[in-house]
């Protein structure tokens, strides 16, 4: 009961979480609508990236059942390219059982222009979280490990949206004009000595 009750506490509490972005995601200006196209059937991250993206207010384009990644349309794509998950044993018990785990979650992406050019360059961000899985007790293992994948789901759709936020700002910030300098001050150039008088010859 103890377990059960925690399991609707912690849902609860992840609930209220997850892609609430601090600042309005930055796209470029001409970006007409995004689509995001996961090589994942069913994708939770790809539901999860449409309702950031919607929430953070950008045009959100419907999936194409025919897009695939690598290829582009006249929209900018968001694509999640692979999507890994591991349990890394890192405690055993005294009779060499694994009784804790590294839940581990992997996500390759990038975000392509209209044009097909890229916008974030392919890159991979990794997340994990840590469980206990007592030998004895398969059936809260599971639950607790559901629960901490829910999570992960949510906090990688929020490093997405911030890693593409952050280049985009750079890449903005980039193209500000620099302040004019200010005029240098023309150099002093020494007199012109009038010319010499002729010489009378002898």
């Amino acid at each position: 009961m103890t377990r059960f009750l925690l399991a609707l506490v912690l849902t609860a509490t992840l609930a209220g979480c997850g892609f609430h972005m601090r600042n309005k995601l930055m796209l470029p200006a001409d970006t007409a609508a995004v689509q995001v196209v996961s090589s994942a059937p069913y994708s939770e991250l790809a539901k999860l990236l449409r309702r950031g993206l919607q929430a953070s207010g950008a045009q959100v384009a419907e999936p194409d059942s025919a897009a695939e990644p690598g290829s582009t349309g006249k929209v900018a794509q968001l694509q999640v390219m692979s999507e890994r998950w591991g349990d890394l044993p890192i405690a055993i018990d005294a009779q060499g059982r694994s009784q804790e785990y590294s839940l581990r979650y992997a996500v390759i992406f990038k975000f392509l222009r209209e044009d097909g050019s890229e916008l974030v360059p392919q890159q991979v961000i990794e997340l994990s979280r840590d469980y206990v899985s007592p030998p004895t007790d398969a059936t809260g293992t599971t639950t607790e490990r559901e629960i901490l994948a829910d999570e992960l789901r949510r906090e990688m759709s929020a490093s997405i949206m911030r890693r593409i936020d952050s280049v985009v700002r750079a890449e903005m910030e980039g193209r500000v004009p620099a302040k004019p300098a200010a005029p240098a001050t023309a150099p002093v150039e020494p007199p012109v000595p009038p010319p010499a008088a002729p010489t009378q010859g002898h």
